[in-house]
């Protein structure tokens, strides 16, 4: 009777999920009936217990676990129709529409007398604004336009200066402290080119050295913000050659060379802009002009006058230098070492594609201004506040040349 009691009893093992033990599940016969819905498979007593699943199958079991189904929200769109309004009901009207320039259009808008009109009083405005704001430079005689006063110039490059601190921030480019000897050798040359700059009064001076042996530059901005770079000190081998470098950037500040090139970059806008216009109307590429335009004006009128002005500061720091009791003659000296440095580094450019004159140009004019930077040498006491600066700003205000015999 316990036999068949036990004959009776069923083990219940899950198909979905293998016992990872030994044990297993009996039931009777009613709980079989209550579970029979369930997916179980049902193994009689009498026979053998089923083999426990394989090592692997369990790995299968326990890890592969199916991800919860993402619920993606619904995008609501729109269709865009074209909905025929009160105007254009069948849309034929914009099927058919024209450009609105066409070169058509164009030859009837140059042919027009109010153009014309129009193009001769912008012509007459812009010869009156050109030659209202004409001045002489002193030394070379030039005319030159400008329409930029010290003051507007000042504010610019103070923008210009602080862009300048940040870039050198940003990219880890370390300023020399005062403690260091290349800046105090920087600070020694500028004290004693400073009161012969004619400058001495009108600006905040402040002195920066940056570390960056790679780069031989120097320049000073508008406001009296020096910037000296380490590479160019081994080439200025002594204090008077630093003197030639130093002397020839204070003078684009001491000729207004920054607000002339400001003042030039807006007739060659005009011209670059009008050319574009001009070839659009004849059916060239606007871009194409802008891009050779741009080329051409830059070789034709902007390299230059940019030659021009360094060449006047050659001639304006020379004497400068010479007041401050530096020798001149360090300064073709130092022109000597950095057209060596060029035809070694293969960097030479064709003077007509340079903004610089050459080394071997500006040397010639540096020994033919000798005789009198020499002189000029000889005569200063080292000491005096009235120099050849002060004379060249009192004649560039009252629009006077400087002759020196």
């Amino acid at each position: 009777m316990a036999r068949t009691a036990l004959q009776r009893r069923r083990i219940i093992i899950p198909v979905r999920a293998w016992p990872t033990h030994s044990a297993t599940t009996i039931s009777s016969p009613r709980a079989q009936s209550r579970t029979s819905s369930s997916p179980l498979r049902t193994y009689s007593s009498s026979s053998r217990a089923p083999p426990p699943p394989p090592p692997s199958l369990l790995r299968l079991v326990h890890h592969q676990r199916v991800p919860p189904q993402k619920i993606i929200p619904r995008i609501q769109t729109r269709n865009y129709e074209f909905r025929p309004s009160q105007y254009d009901p069948d849309g034929s009207r914009l099927r058919d529409a024209k450009p609105l320039l066409t070169k058509s259009n164009l030859g009837r808008v140059a042919r027009s007398p109010n153009t014309h009109i129009i193009t001769l009083l912008a012509i007459a405005g812009a010869f009156i604004f050109y030659f209202s704001n004409l001045e002489t430079v002193p030394v070379s005689g030039r005319t030159r336009f400008n329409v930029y006063s010290q003051d507007s110039v000042r504010k610019m490059s103070d923008m210009q200066y602080k862009m300048l601190l940040y870039e050198f921030e940003r990219n880890n480019i370390r300023i020399l402290g005062d403690s260091d000897p290349r800046t105090q050798r920087v600070r020694r040359v500028m004290k004693k080119l400073i009161p012969f700059s004619g400058m001495g009064k009108d600006e905040n001076w402040e002195i920066y050295v940056v570390d960056d042996p790679h780069t031989a530059n120097a320049f000073v901005l508008p406001g009296g913000k020096v910037f000296v770079f380490s590479g160019i000190l081994p080439l200025a081998r002594n204090d008077s050659a630093l003197a030639a470098v130093l002397g020839h950037e204070i003078a684009h500040n001491v000729a207004g060379h920054v607000g002339e090139r400001m003042s030039g970059s807006i007739g060659t806008n005009i011209l670059l802009y009008s050319g574009m216009l001009v070839a659009a109307g004849i059916g060239l590429g606007p871009l194409l002009m802008h891009y050779l335009g741009s080329k051409v004006l830059t070789v034709v009128l902007e390299n230059p006058m940019s030659r021009k002005q360094e060449s006047e500061a050659d001639y304006i720091g020379l004497m400068i230098m010479a007041e401050a009791c530096y020798d001149p003659r360090e300064a073709v000296r130092f022109w000597e070492r950095m057209e060596q440095g060029a035809r070694h580094g293969g960097e030479e450019v064709p003077e007509w594609a340079s903004t610089h004159p050459s080394n071997e140009n500006r040397i010639k004019k540096i020994q033919e201004w000798l005789p009198k930077a020499m002189e000029k040498r000889d005569m200063s006491d080292c000491r005096t506040t009235t120099a050849f600066a002060d004379l060249f700003r009192r004649a560039l205000e009252t629009g006077v040349l400087i002759v020196e015999e």
